[in-house]
């Protein structure tokens, strides 16, 4: 009797970490679009319920970047966020190729990358598959009299809000005096929290990581220039 134990080929590494990061990919990317279309269709604009004290879930849009900053052209960040996309997503495969670093590295650029994603769709899409009703009626997918925008034209849902404290500020105080301060009054949406995540898993777990593989990925595409 053959023992094929030995004969089994161990699985690929890069097929490996592959998978996980696509798997990470998706399910930030679906779960953040699901959460977005409950609000959208369930909230109207401006519409808040308190889940907690502390935390709440506050429906509203914004045309700019994370956290409902607005600081570039809509059309120059809706390209830019795909560029940056597609950037990453090279990265990751050239990385998985060139070199083997820790699993949790693939993953914090597969959040980056799927929370950079996850806000794309809302800005492309949006506009054409939902209308824009006046409070406190719901919006409608696929409206029958057509969308609130046009393609690359929608804006991004926001939703998660956590109003932990705020108070106000002595009248003494010159320039702010008596006016009133919230602690972290951004809304943001999963999207913008796997970026986030995924960022500051670099800088404080893997920053060595980061700089193995830029410096693996692009000595190598510059090798590949030479050689032409």
């Amino acid at each position: 009797m053959t023992d094929n134990s030995n004969n089994k080929s161990p699985r690929h590494p890069v097929l490996t970490t592959g998978w996980l990061v696509t798997i990470v990919m998706l399910l930030v990317v679906v779960i953040d679009q699901a959460v977005k279309f409950y609000v959208k269709t369930h909230f109207y604009l401006g519409e808040a319920y308190e889940v907690f004290p502390w935390f709440q879930i506050k429906f509203i849009e914004n045309n700019g970047m994370a956290f409902g900053m607005e600081l570039f052209n809509k059309y120059i960040l809706t390209f830019g966020r795909i560029a940056a996309v597609i950037f990453f997503i090279w990265f990751i495969k050239k990385a998985i190729s060139i070199v083997h670093l820790r699993t949790g590295f693939y993953i914090a650029c597969a959040l980056i990358t799927a929370g950079a994603a996850g806000n794309i769709f809302d800005c492309v899409f949006y506009g054409e598959i939902f209308n824009n009703p006046f409070p406190p009626e719901h919006a409608v997918l696929f409206p029958a009299g057509g969308g609130y925008a046009g393609w690359f034209e929608g804006r991004v849902v926001d939703m998660l809000y956590f109003p932990f404290f705020s108070f106000t500020w002595p009248s003494w105080i010159p320039g702010i005096g008596g006016k009133e301060y919230e602690f972290f009054q951004y809304i943001f949406n999963i999207a913008d929290a796997s970026i986030c995540v995924g960022v500051a898993m670099l800088i404080i777990f893997f920053s060595s990581d980061c700089s193995k593989a830029f410096n693996s990925v692009f000595d190598k595409a510059k090798s590949a220039d030479l050689e032409k």
